[in-house]
């Protein structure tokens, strides 16, 4: 009863779907801080999944920039800021872009043969890709003090395991890597598991 759940609506998804895409990480991040820093003063935990975590990750920098550094990141199914498993993807003919989506699980059945939807949301999709492609880390960035978490679905085929140890030096507050099931949407797998483990940052000591 004392946590609110605060989502990220994207230009050009959901109910902002007239709304032009952006492509730009530090852009998205920007409007998010603007929009989180309008809130009553309370400590935040920013979670991101994919492309989201490096957008989490630079909002965290944003945030901290500005006095309000969050009590805890949180970094889901992406390797760390400035690395992409592959970043040509974005630029894939329709076809094979779309089947490697698919193939990741994370679009339902019913919707991954429905040519109209999938005319609707590729746009989107090649969008968020080719942010995380171009997303460069600002060079010479003062590592953050709160403590970050990395949520990695074992199997995951666009993030190698190994490669996740290295979020620890975006900050200095102490790094913790769990494994869960579900490859690349591991989120669908236990929520309520990970909604708990959430949470727990918020008794972390930081910096």
């Amino acid at each position: 009863p004392d946590v609110e759940l605060v989502a990220v609506q994207y230009p050009g998804r959901g109910d902002r779907f007239v709304e032009p895409l952006v492509d730009d990480v530090p852009a998205m991040a920007g409007h998010a801080a603007a929009e989180l820093l309008r809130l009553p003063d309370r400590d935040q935990i920013l979670f991101g999944h994919s492309l989201g975590a490096v957008v989490a990750y630079e909002t965290a920098l944003v945030l901290r920039d500005t006095g309000a550094e969050p009590r805890a990141l949180c970094a889901s199914a992406c390797l760390p800021p400035g690395r992409m498993k592959d970043p040509t993807i974005h630029l894939a003919p329709d076809d094979r872009f779309w089947e490697t989506l698919c193939g990741l699980g994370g679009i339902e059945p019913g919707i991954a043969g429905n040519v109209e939807l999938r005319e609707l949301l590729l746009p989107a999709l090649r969008s968020d890709l080719r942010a995380h492609a171009t997303y460069r880390p600002r060079p010479g960035a003062r590592p953050l003090s709160c403590p970050v978490t990395c949520y990695h679905g074992a199997g995951d085929p666009l993030v190698e395991e190994a490669g996740l140890a290295d979020w620890a030096a975006v900050t200095s507050g102490g790094f913790t890597l769990r494994v869960r099931p579900g490859g690349h949407f591991h989120l669908a797998s236990d929520a309520g598991g990970l909604i708990s483990d959430v949470l727990r940052q918020r008794s972390r000591p930081t910096g």
